[in-house]
């Protein structure tokens, strides 16, 4: 089999690997101070909407479509944050979720995102090569974060809120900066995600997504953004390596993925990432 055979095949599941890992980097943003955000699926379909629309519709070059996806999704997630980022733990994650269900909600019943049926015959633009485009500016990103002022004040955050807003961090201004950030790349996630399936429907962006964007991260480890990357190539993956292996029933390979989860969470609490760093220590209560 030539590399054109291999790539007519799986080329479109390197494409998705690429899109998960930039939703994964996505979650990444809020969870690196602390914030457990699962708006993810809200934040993307707003993205994908809006490029679909604007390309559509509007006729807009597609670069301009998926840049305003992002930037659509960022004001969407500045207007959630400054309410609900006085909120912690649980009750954030729940404020988020009740969020992308309100959108996806909405979605269903405004004619424009074609309700229930959703939008048909997207133009299929995307190439790999603009995925891996986004993806590599966004690890240069995060590889240049640690040793930021911003990196310093999101670490300091997440260990202690507290601690961090007497010694001088700007707290509220960081954790929206974070939260923003993380919704805007899930909405261009969106916009790429839109152009390369052809078809979006508001049932797309459920729960479900968010909580597959949430074991993106817990699985690969977010001791760094090279976790949640590897856990989103993983889990993205693991249909095909199951599907190759002889294992095609749906019921069994979401029951493989609880399993991979469930193991990571008892034996390596801080991802897959520590099989390569050596860092195995548990988890802070």
């Amino acid at each position: 089999m030539t590399f054109a055979d291999l790539w007519a095949t799986y080329g479109s599941l390197v494409s998705f690997v690429g899109i998960n890992a930039i939703l994964a980097l996505s979650i990444y943003v809020p969870l690196s101070a602390g914030l457990l955000s699962v708006g993810t699926a809200g934040f993307m379909s707003i993205g994908a909407f809006t490029a679909t629309l604007l390309t559509m519709q509007a006729r807009a070059p597609y670069a301009v479509a998926v840049a305003a996806g992002g930037v659509t999704a960022a004001i969407a997630g500045l207007v959630l944050g400054v309410p609900v980022l006085r909120l912690r733990g649980v009750y954030l994650a729940i404020a988020t979720i009740g969020f992308g269900e309100i959108v996806r909600i909405v979605f269903l019943n405004v004619p424009f995102t074609g309700g229930a049926l959703g939008i048909n015959g997207i133009p299929r633009i995307t190439e790999w090569w603009h995925i891996a485009i986004v993806l590599l500016a966004l690890v240069y990103l995060f590889a240049r974060m640690p040793g930021s002022k911003m990196g310093v004040a999101l670490a300091a955050i997440r260990e202690d809120e507290v601690a961090a807003r007497a010694s001088g961090v700007e707290v509220t201004r960081y954790k929206t900066v974070a939260f923003v950030l993380g919704a805007a790349i899930a909405g261009v996630a969106g916009g790429l995600s839109a152009h390369l399936t052809f078809f979006i429907s508001p049932n797309d962006f459920s729960f479900a997504l968010a909580v597959n964007t949430l074991v993106y991260a817990v699985v690969g480890g977010t001791a760094a953004f090279v976790g949640p990357i590897l856990g989103a190539a993983i889990i993205t993956l693991l249909p095909e390596l199951l599907r190759v292996t002889g294992i095609t029933a749906g019921a069994i390979r979401f029951g493989v993925n609880g399993l991979i989860l469930l193991l990571v969470i008892l034996f390596l609490p801080n991802g897959l990432l520590t099989v390569f760093t050596g860092r195995r220590r548990l988890a802070p209560a």
